[in-house]
Parts: structure tokens; C-alpha cells; sequence
């Protein structure tokens, strides 16, 4: 059997390799031509598998390692009888971690903040709901909208109203265009009028929900702080976007090292269920161990003491500031930063806690 994976997926020779030839390319330029005798494509979110990459091949499965499908052409898929998956949580609790780091860089007083600072989650999926429960551990007011979930455990208001009451937002939602409720542009400059002008934004889902040029005016009509992981027009990224958002990393927010591994294990594990095999592997014994940041003290004095060693934030902020020329992000650095990433480690391979 012939495999092609994207060069930047984890443990895939792992994974595959006793099923047949593996050959890894680089996701974002992948061609019809690539996928012309094979059986298995692997692939990121980098990757468009729409009906021109896949309607001369002899696919029978596509897995994406990734909590999105919106780069996937389903319908395509389906139409072709071509079985696909995606990994669905795999890196959730990453982003959760991010999410908080985001925000204690930004604001380093928030860890003692309590129930003074309201967190607003937009979307209560897999990664939202993770983010709850960590952001409950250090003792924020969680308040939250998804008209589509329903979690008993978390204050879900409308729309409007947790936008008035929180200092800070987080987006956990799909890239959707149809249906009662469209995520694309979700932010624009009505909802960002909604917010207080102080709240902090993340967007560390899809970039086309916030849109950019909405954004950009109202940070400079409120001075608003914005982390950026994910861009409306990305790979290219404006000069003028940068200088304007206050922490910007170069769509990592889920690159752990357990995050990707569990990527390729989810479609592993549908890889083997439609190719009649048994998933008999596990990311867990692949994994080295790491220093011990929280055990024997609270979480939030190990956060304090700990949380730049566990994931230098700051770092990654200046690499992509530093990938700019001639008025833009230049998108084979970009790419090069994913590709070359050091995968951190997730909070409980530290000892911490996990939602």
C-alpha cells in the first residue's frame, strides 16, 4: 500500500509503517498528480482535499490529524466513496493551556484575579470546554455561548450578553458559512462594538471567524490587547496586523507533543478500522518523560514559577514578527516555523492538572 503523509505529522512512521510505503511531503503542496496511485492520504489542516486534488485517485482513505475539517471537501469525499476522519479533540487540552498562558502573559495579574475576571468562551466544543474547567481551577467566572451544545457545568448566556460581561474572549468554534448559525466573520465590527473596550480577544480557531479589517479598526479605537494564533488571510499575514495585535504566534496553538501524537493516533485507529486491521498502538510509551514543575505546591504558585519554562510564549511572538518582508509574513518562513516547532509539553507530563 502507498501512504503519503504530510512531512509535519508525529509518529507516523510509528503508526504506518507496517502497512506499507510511507512517502511524507509537504502538505500545502500537495498535487493530484502526488495522489495518482495511492490508497491512504494523511494530511494537516494545510492541505485543501477538495475534488481537483482527489478525482483521478485511487484513494480509499483520507485522515486529517486535526480538530477542523473545514479544508476537507467532504461532499467530494463522500461522492468518490472515499472513507475519511479527522481527530476530533486531539489537541484540545493544548489550547486550553495556551489559551491561559495567552493570558497571563498579557496580563500577569489574572492569576490572582479570582472572580473578578470573567473569561467568555465562544463555543463550548471539545477545546471550550476544556478551557472551563482549567480556567475554574484558577478560580475565574466562566460564562459562555454556543447555541448548539449544552453543558450543565458552564453559565451559557447569549451571545450578546457575554460579550458585554467579559473581560476577556476566547474562540472555540468551527469555520461554518451555511446553516442557522454562521462562525464566518462571527466577529465583525457590530460584535466588536459589544465588547468592552478593555477585554481582551484570542482567536486561536479558524482566522476567517474574526474579520480582519473590523478588527483592526477597533484596535486602534479602543487600544484593545488581541492575541492572534490564526489569521483571516493566512498564510499571509500584513505587516499592519502585526504592529496592530498585541500577541501573535504562528497557528501553534495546539502543537503539543501528546496533541499531535494523539492526532495521528485518532486517525490511525480509523485508518486501521476501514483497512480491516488491528489498532494495536499507543502514543503514550513514544513519549519522553520531563521535569516535574507541580507536584508538592498549588497550581497557581507552580504557574507563576513554571509557566515560562513550560511554553515560552514570547518566543514564538518574536519568531513571527520576524518572518516579515516587504510588508507581509513571508509565507515560506511561516511554513518553516511550523515545520522546524518545538513541541511542547503538555501541563500533566509536568504533573499538573488536566481537564
Amino acid at each position: 500500500m502507498k501512504i503519503i503523509a504530510d512531512e509535519n505529522l508525529a509518529f507516523t512512521d510509528y503508526f504506518f509503517a507496517e502497512f506499507g510505503e510511507i512517502s511524507h511531503r509537504p502538505g500545502r503542496t500537495l498535487t493530484a498528480q502526488d495522489l495518482h496511485d495511492t490508497e491512504a492520504l494523511l494530511v494537516r489542516s494545510v492541505t485543501k482535499v477538495n475534488a481537483e486534488l482527489i478525482q483521478h485517485s485511487k484513494l480509499r482513505f483520507v485522515g486529517s490529524a486535526t480538530i477542523g475539517t473545514d479544508h476537507l471537501d467532504i461532499a467530494a469525499l463522500e461522492q468518490q466513496q472515499i472513507r475519511w476522519s479527522n481527530a476530533a479533540g486531539c489537541n484540545a487540552q493544548a489550547v486550553a493551556e495556551y489559551v491561559i498562558t495567552a493570558l497571563l502573559h498579557v496580563r500577569p495579574a489574572l492569576l490572582e484575579a479570582g472572580q473578578q475576571f470573567c473569561l467568555g468562551i465562544i463555543g463550548l466544543g471539545n477545546v471550550g470546554s476544556r478551557l472551563a474547567v482549567m480556567a475554574e481551577l484558577l478560580g475565574w467566572k466562566v460564562v459562555a455561548y454556543d447555541p448548539l451544545v449544552q453543558r450543565e457545568s458552564v453559565q451559557q448566556l447569549a451571545l450578546a450578553d457575554v460579550l458585554a460581561q467579559a473581560d476577556a474572549i476566547s474562540i472555540h468554534v468551527p469555520l461554518t458559512k451555511t446553516g442557522p448559525y454562521p462562525t464566518y466573520h462571527l466577529f465583525n465590527a457590530e460584535t466588536l462594538a459589544q465588547m468592552k473596550p478593555d477585554a481582551i480577544l484570542i482567536n486561536s480557531a479558524r482566522g476567517p471567524v474574526v474579520a480582519e479589517q473590523a478588527l483592526m479598526t477597533d484596535i486602534q479605537q479602543t487600544g484593545r490587547a488581541v492575541v492572534l494564533d490564526v489569521f483571516e488571510h493566512e498564510p499571509e499575514i500584513s505587516a499592519e496586523l502585526l504592529h496592530l495585535v498585541t500577541l501573535v504566534t504562528p497557528h501553534i496553538a495546539g502543537y503539543s507533543l501528546e496533541g499531535k501524537a494523539r492526532g495521528t493516533q485518532l486517525i490511525y485507529a480509523a485508518f486501521c478500522e476501514v483497512f480491516g486491521q488491528v489498532a494495536h498502538k499507543r502514543f503514550e510509551n513514544q513519549l519522553p518523560p520531563c521535569s516535574d514543575y507541580f507536584s508538592g505546591q498549588p497550581l497557581k504558585a507552580a504557574l507563576q514559577q513554571h509557566l515560562p519554562q513550560m511554553y515560552d510564549i514570547a518566543a514564538d511572538d518574536a519568531k513571527l514578527r520576524a518572518c516579515l518582508k516587504d510588508g507581509k509574513v513571508d509565507q515560506q518562513a511561516f511554513d518553516h516555523l511550523r515545520k522546524t516547532y518545538p513541541l511542547r509539553r503538555e501541563w500533566a507530563a509536568h504533573g499538573g492538572p488536566a481537564a
